[in-house]
């Protein structure tokens, strides 16, 4: 698998809407490490979840690896746009 550009595989998509959790998740069934700049596509519609409920489903997903440039770039940018967050805050800690 690791020589090929695009591949599909097998995977489980997890989506959960709750007061105490909102999340989606995609656990794939083959051993494949997802590296920057790599893309995964979950197949199919849409999955909504009313809330206060959770669904779990089987999905085709493609892998599309990164090339050197776009993982080199990735890297890169990825340090400055971390960068970003630094400047986030939730608080009223926070003066002017």
């Amino acid at each position: 698998m690791s020589g090929a550009r695009r591949f599909e595989v097998a995977c489980t998509v997890r989506v959960t809407q709750t007061p105490e959790e909102l999340s989606a998740h995609v656990e794939l069934d083959a051993p494949v490490e997802i590296g920057p700049g790599d893309r995964v596509r979950v197949h199919g519609g849409e999955l909504r979840v009313p809330f206060g409920q959770s669904r779990v489903e089987r999905r085709l997903a493609t892998v599309t690896r990164a090339s050197w440039i776009e993982r080199a770039w990735v890297r890169l940018t990825g340090t400055f746009e971390s960068l970003e967050l630094l400047d986030v805050s939730f608080t009223d800690r926070r003066t002017l």
